[in-house]
């Protein structure tokens, strides 16, 4: 999966989503729009990095020499 490409855009839709409503819903606080947009920002940041650091290593034409 290409970083920001069609099926990333998608899946971190999906998953600002579901954290949003999940954290806005489920929450009786005060300040909870603003608890429920940071928690789906960050969660969908951490599902970029992990996507990146997942698909850094896909293509590598080089692999460790003597890897065991």
């Amino acid at each position: 999966m290409k970083l920001l490409g069609r099926n990333h855009i998608i899946i971190s839709v999906i998953t600002f989503v579901i954290l949003f409503l999940m954290n806005y819903l489920g929450n009786q606080e005060a300040d909870k729009l603003e608890r429920a947009l940071m928690t789906a920002f960050a969660g969908v940041i951490g599902l970029s990095i992990g996507l990146f650091i997942l698909n850094k290593g896909k293509d590598d034409k080089n692999p460790p020499q003597n890897f065991d």
